[in-house]
């Protein structure tokens, strides 16, 4: 039996993924796999932190702050509030209703257009979310309030650039082939 390197051990241990092949320099890929782990942990730690500290998920979060926006009072339709947040219709359609159910949400119909519905906050949310965003701004400032501010620039640039090649990311073999080809090895 082959031993584990040290390097690999060690990811493991972190709960990462590591790849070992021979003779291949792995510094790049370590890299990038404490990138993407990190992220993972990132999100899940404000996930968590969301909910104790504000009392709402991140998601919920996110619906109330695109809903406040100026430009969105009149409400959005779900479709539209689905593509900005980058989630999927049915996972939002679960948020909408718990929100609706707390009276902070409401789906009207579209003015231009009887048969659609909008999404827009209800003047319990508006309220909810006048008060939610003050403690969002020290929720903000404790979390980032190791990073000087050129720092939270330069972070901020980032995560956009990682996030416009996320959505360019188009592996050459799909991954029903990667999952087929893996059980012909094994036979």
């Amino acid at each position: 039996m082959a031993s584990v390197p040290r390097k690999a051990a060690g990811a493991a241990s972190r709960g990462e993924a590591a790849a070992v092949l021979p003779g291949a320099d792995r510094a790049g890929d370590d890299l990038n796999n404490r990138i993407f782990f990190r992220l993972f942990q990132v999100a899940n730690t404000l996930q968590r932190q969301a909910v104790k500290e504000l009392g709402i998920t991140t998601v919920q979060w996110a619906v109330l702050g695109a809903l406040s926006d100026p430009r969105t009072m009149q409400g959005m339709s779900v479709g539209a509030l689905a593509d900005f947040l980058i989630v999927s219709r049915q996972n939002l359609d679960g948020v909408l209703k718990r929100l609706e159910r707390d009276g902070l949400v409401e789906r009207v119909a579209d003015a231009g257009d009887k048969r659609a519905r909008m999404v827009r906050l209800t003047r319990e949310g508006l309220a909810f979310w006048a008060n939610l965003r003050e403690r969002i701004f020290q929720f903000y400032d404790q979390a980032a309030g190791s990073l000087a501010f050129d720092q939270r620039v330069s972070l901020a640039h980032c995560l956009n650039e990682l996030q416009r090649d996320l959505t360019n990311v188009r592996l050459a073999q799909p991954r029903r082939e990667r999952s087929s080809a893996k059980r012909r090895s094994r036979q």
